[in-house]
């Protein structure tokens, strides 16, 4: 390291601003590996999220249960296996999908760099650059690497992208440049003095280099209930499985589909599947709406958040200003001073911030000619200009700038009173003022002015932020507003976006140490936040999620790189740094502020829906647990073969529960997901398991039925109780709900009926007598299916 930067200090000292590295120089730099090469941004590679997706463990479990059936010469019985491929296609399709708008977003929005090389200034690519390289800086390019001015022409940089300050700040030579900042106005050379990971902001994205995926709570407990499952599934496969092959003559591959059948029975692969359909088709709804997700449970997690840290520069607003008013302080005539005015921003030649507010307020074209000028510094904080208009009269000299540094000691009494009260409201405050002296070209001396206007400017907030904000307090979730600017000023735009709590304003630079119990207490306490460092506001999110806090960050800047990754969900403006985008879960394509409802109100679909669903699931896995450990304790044929377990999963949970899952629901969220999924699905699925069992018992007794004929029964009697159920559960019944009951009702009574339905589904015709057992006990089944659904609200209620 230390020869490295040696050899630095004596190549830089050899490199000429005008003439820029020879190819020779440039050759030395790039075999020294001296390049500005930046590591990727932290997204998943294609063979990641093929492995995340394919071997998932239920998808194993699965496909090993098929692969036996297979083997055991019944591959219609091995029907089930086709959710492996449904689970992996839709995981895989829309993370690749994600990847790709990404990568498309990363290559549309790379920067470019003019270098000096040989004397031309030649246009590269940031990783094109070397050490010691002469960059040329103008306004709107982006700077690609850290480095010293060489030549500055009132070069003013933008760096709220790496600090959350708004203020553009000027560079003189020899100051240094940050990568990740822009050029707003003025000209410059820059020498490039650290390249590729050795970058500000590089090193600042790889503190959140490795990819994370989003903590849902609802994939959470629907991986807790396989893993459940899975433990269930070993010991009681082994005694399954011993009661199948030891304790009865059925030969090993009847033995290996009555095993299976049992097992299968107990995994809710539709579970994991429906519920990557809901979310699947939540992210196609979102993606109308301009708003990319990187990861299928994000919009989940958005929808539980109670908490919104959002960034203010680029997320809140547009990070440009306007005009609020231009307040006369004497007897000027308005029209006049509005030409001034127009005239300063219109001919300016390195327009900054201010004078494109100026040219985006007055937007009649100036006729006025500029005879002299004093360009804007921010050591000055003033530009001057004198003009004449189309017929040569003179139009006066007049200065723009800080009240302080134009009016000096004349800056006093109601004058200063006025103008420190504005800028307690969070505006920027100029004066304009008059002068009788000619402004010269290179002629920087401040004149004496006569005040004639005081122009107000402030924050661009978007047109969908108070919206959101009022979207956001009405749901219950507290929204922070933290920035690397003054923190006045950001509780101005929080009053303007519509912040309830904006005057409760903190500095962060007077807040407790990072990781305290003050500063936990002060984090949860404040709404507003400002002078806030990029590691603050990770430690801001890490607190509030120690303190039970479900959080969300938005921003676009390198500096809200690490909040948004440690959040429970990041949200990237488009239009933000790629590493802001390689974090977060959500992406804004338009930057647009107001899809985040949209986010919102899916995820209560999904989490409301897959609950509503998901005791039709538990209530099979529940039946099939009970079913399997009665057959094996007892020596038993187990009463279903994997086809009907496949009859009864398609029409009693699969089908109706896809329409359900997508089914509008803007319900707000609630804690105990898990007790009340179970509360509904286990009094189900013993009363499904009692009523199975008994049948398939009774009409064996008849020594003319054997166990196949008396399957038939067994899958009536599970099936028309796993209906009743089907419709507690669609309750209240509106035209979809009830069109959709009444039609499972009817595809399952055609498989018994027709033919082709029975020959397909092994379910021959038995005995007349014992369709009137399987009545019998399909009626018992509804009370005892009411008193299981009041015993569970009872205890809910006790809870």
């Amino acid at each position: 390291m230390t020869d490295r930067a040696t050899e630095r200090r004596t190549t830089s000292a050899m490199t000429d601003p005008a003439t820029g590295l020879t190819a020779v120089e440039v050759a030395e730099r790039v075999a020294a590996r001296l390049t500005n090469a930046v590591p990727a941004a932290p997204t998943r590679t294609v063979a990641q999220i093929i492995r995340a997706n394919v071997l998932a463990p239920i998808n194993i479990v699965v496909g090993i249960l098929a692969t036996l059936v297979i083997v055991a010469g019944s591959p219609k019985d091995a029907l089930f296996g086709g959710v492996i491929v449904a689970n992996s296609v839709i995981g895989v399709v829309q993370e690749l999908r994600a990847k790709r708008v990404l990568d498309q977003l990363s290559v549309l929005s790379a920067p470019k760099a003019r270098a000096v090389r040989d004397g031309a200034v030649i246009e590269l690519g940031v990783s094109e650059l070397v050490l010691d390289d002469v960059v040329e800086l103008r306004a709107g390019a982006q700077v690609v690497a850290d480095g010293s001015m060489l030549i500055s022409e009132n070069i003013e940089i933008d760096e709220s992208h790496l600090t959350g300050e708004a203020e553009p700040v000027t560079k003189n030579g020899g100051d240094e440049v940050l990568s990740g900042s822009a050029v707003v106005a003025g000209t410059g050379r820059m020498l490039v003095t650290k390249v590729g990971a050795e970058n500000y902001a590089v090193k600042l994205a790889e503190e959140a280099r490795r990819f994370t995926l989003v903590n849902s709570p609802l994939r959470n407990d629907v991986n807790r209930i396989v893993t459940w499952v899975g433990y269930l599934i070993i010991p009681v496969g082994l005694l399954l499985a011993s009661s199948q092959f030891l304790r009865r003559d059925e030969g090993w591959r009847e033995s290996i589909i009555s095993t299976v059948a049992g097992l299968v029975g107990m995994v809710p692969e539709g579970l994991v599947l429906l519920t990557s359909v809901a979310f699947a088709v939540g992210v196609v709804r979102l993606a109308g709406q301009r708003c990319l997700v990187q990861e299928l449970p994000a919009i989940e997690v958005l929808a539980r958040v109670d908490v919104l840290c959002t960034d203010k520069t680029g997320t809140i607003t547009e990070g440009s200003l306007a005009i609020s008013d231009v307040h006369m302080l004497g007897n000027d005539d308005p029209v006049t001073i509005d030409a001034v005015l127009a005239a300063l921003a219109q001919l300016d030649p390195d327009p900054n911030a201010t004078s494109q507010a100026l040219n985006s307020h007055f937007t009649e074209t100036t006729t006025w000619t500029v005879t002299g000028r004093v360009p804007f510094s921010s050591g000055r904080k003033w530009s001057g200009m004198t003009f004449i208009d189309s017929d040569g009269h003179d139009r006066g000299s007049w200065v723009l700038g800080a009240p302080e540094n134009v009016l000096t000691e004349a800056y006093s009494g109601a004058l200063r009173e006025q103008v420190e009260t504005r800028a307690a409201l969070g505006e920027r405050v100029l004066v304009l003022a008059a002068t009788k002296s000619q402004f010269n070209d290179g002629d920087t001396n401040l004149p004496a002015a006569r005040p004639v206007a005081l122009v107000l400017l402030e924050d661009v907030v978007r047109t969908d932020a108070p919206d959101t904000l009022r979207f956001f307090a009405e749901q219950g979730v507290t929204v922070k507003v933290i920035s690397g600017d003054n923190n006045v000023t950001v509780g101005a735009v929080a009053r303007r976006a519509g912040l309830d709590d904006w005057a409760n304003n903190v500095n962060a630079t007077t807040l407790p140490p990072d990781g305290s119990d003050a500063f936990a207490e002060a984090v949860e306490q404040g709404s507003v936040f400002g002078r806030v460092t990029p590691h603050q506001k990770r430690a801001m999110v890490q607190a509030l999620q120690a303190r039970g806090h479900t959080v969300a960050m938005t921003g676009d800047g390198v500096n809200d790189v690490l909040a948004l990754k440690d959040s429970d969900c990041g949200v990237a403006m488009a239009s933000g740094s790629e590493a802001t985008r390689g974090v977060a879960q959500l992406v804004l394509m338009d930057s647009n502020f107001s899809a985040m409802p949209a986010v919102v109100s899916e995820g209560r679909r999904v989490i409301n829906n897959i609950e509503r669903v998901a005791s039709l699931f538990l209530a099979k896995t529940t039946y099939s647990v009970i079913l399997s450990v009665l057959t094996g304790v007892f020596a038993l044929a187990y009463p279903l073969r994997p086809i009907h377990l496949s009859i009864l999963s398609w029409f009693t949970i699969g089908v109706p529960a896809f329409f359900l899952a997508l089914e509008p629901n803007d319900q707000r969220v609630s804690m105990g997901f898990m007790p009340r999924v179970l509360g509904r699905a286990v009094p189900a699925g013993i009363v499904i398991a009692a009523a199975t069992m008994t049948v398939f018992a009774i009409v064996q007794l008849d020594d003319s039925i054997d166990s196949h004929h008396a399957r038939t029964v067994a899958v009536l009697v599970a099936g028309s109780v796993a209906l009743m159920n089907l419709y507690r559960v669609a309750r209240p019944l509106n035209h979809l709900r009830g069109s959709l009951v009444l039609t499972m009702i009817v595809l399952f009574a055609m498989a018994f009926v027709l033919p082709a339905g029975r020959d397909w589904f092994e379910l021959p015709v038995t005995a007349a007598w014992a369709y009137g057992v399987a009545a019998a006990l399909i009626a018992a089944a509804w009370p005892l299916l009411q008193l299981g659904g009041r015993i569970a609200e009872r205890d809910k209620l006790h809870a």
